[in-house]
């Protein structure tokens, strides 16, 4: 116990004794600059004084030692300036040097942070993840590459698009958007009508001409923002719809040849079909029945893949992109397609 106390004494004193010579070194400084004020103040008045008071100047005549104490002061003072701007620069270089390490060492960690929040390959991701990681992407600016294997581009599409308007300005950005949908112009079953009378599926005519119609909005849509972009200094933007003849039961997002998000449609709808056309009473019949089969994305799980976590990512990504890729020069572009040009409507 003696000796605690005796530690706990030796340190009262020691930050005692630093906190007196503290104070006795502003206080110093704070007297230096008041006394060298004083004294210069002084010389002036004695100088001034000599000039009109004869017997005053004939005192200081010839008082080569006072010159030389004046000169002493005059040299301390600039010399006291000169240190204490070096002191500043040399506390602000330092300040700067610390800044700079704390910066670098707090962005390490919210990259670290970032990695382990963002899904690792193989695991379940969202939609608005996905969003995320292509918002992140075209932010960096570059050339950025973003494919979509979609339904109608209504979960993938209209995120997008608003992300693209957040953009800030960076006209060496180019963006390259593929979006490849089902060719909704031909008869296709999923989705489609489930017939009251044996439960089979059919085409619906009415629906499909539904979806041509979104499709086109979409892509519209999108296109829109190429001017904007150009007039807001966000970069290019270059946009492309095609459609394949196939039932839209896979979700494909490709983000550049890093990482890729898939899932499927595993959510369906049955309901009356209100695209088809009205039928009056008289001429009702089991059709009355049929009930519309449509598939449902939002809300669907996804699973990223990434070509930087490991061999198994980087085989994923790469397959997922040259399936796409086959896909995207069999199909066809929507623009040649109408609404007129819904075939069995």
């Amino acid at each position: 116990m003696a000796e605690r106390a005796s530690g706990w004494g030796d340190l009262v004193v020691s930050e005692g004794g630093s906190s007196l010579r503290g104070r006795m070194a502003a206080r110093w400084s704070r007297a230096e600059t008041t006394v060298t004020k004083g004294l210069l103040l002084a010389v002036f008045v004695v100088g001034l004084v000599a000039q009109f008071v004869k017997p005053v100047g004939d005192a200081l005549e010839g008082k080569t030692y006072i010159g030389g104490a004046l000169l002493s002061i005059v040299g301390y003072v600039l010399y006291a300036e000169v240190l204490r701007l070096n002191t500043a620069h040399d506390t602000q270089r330092e300040a700067a040097g610390h800044l700079h390490e704390t910066v670098r060492r707090l962005s390490d960690e919210v990259r670290d942070l970032t990695t382990r929040l963002r899904p690792q390959s193989g695991e379940e991701a969202t939609g608005q993840q996905l969003m995320e990681e292509c918002a992140q992407t075209v932010r960096q600016g570059g050339a950025v590459e973003l494919w979509g294997m979609c339904f109608t581009g209504e979960t993938f599409v209209e995120p997008l698009r608003r992300v693209l308007e957040e953009l800030p300005p960076d006209p060496s950005r180019s963006v390259s958007v593929r979006i490849l949908v089902p060719d909704f112009t031909r008869p296709v079953e999923v989705p489609g009508l489930v017939r009251g009378a044996d439960g089979k599926l059919a085409d619906a005519p009415g629906f499909r001409r539904y979806l041509v119609e979104k499709i086109t909005g979409y892509e519209r849509g999108l296109e829109t923002m190429r001017g904007r972009m150009l007039r807001k200094a966000q970069g290019t933007l270059s946009v492309e719809f095609r459609a394949v003849h196939m039932s839209p039961f896979l979700k494909l997002y490709v983000i550049g040849d890093e990482v890729i998000f898939e899932g499927i449609y595993d959510k369906i709808d049955v309901r009356p079909d209100e695209y088809r056309a009205p039928v009056s009473a008289p001429s009702r019949s089991e059709a009355d029945d049929d009930q519309l089969l449509d598939l449902i994305g939002h809300g669907s799980l996804l699973t990223r893949w990434s070509r930087y976590d490991g061999e198994r990512g980087r085989d994923v990504v790469a397959r997922r992109r040259a399936f796409f890729g086959i896909l995207w020069d069999a199909a066809r572009p929507v623009r040649s397609e109408s609404v007129d040009d819904v075939a069995g409507a």
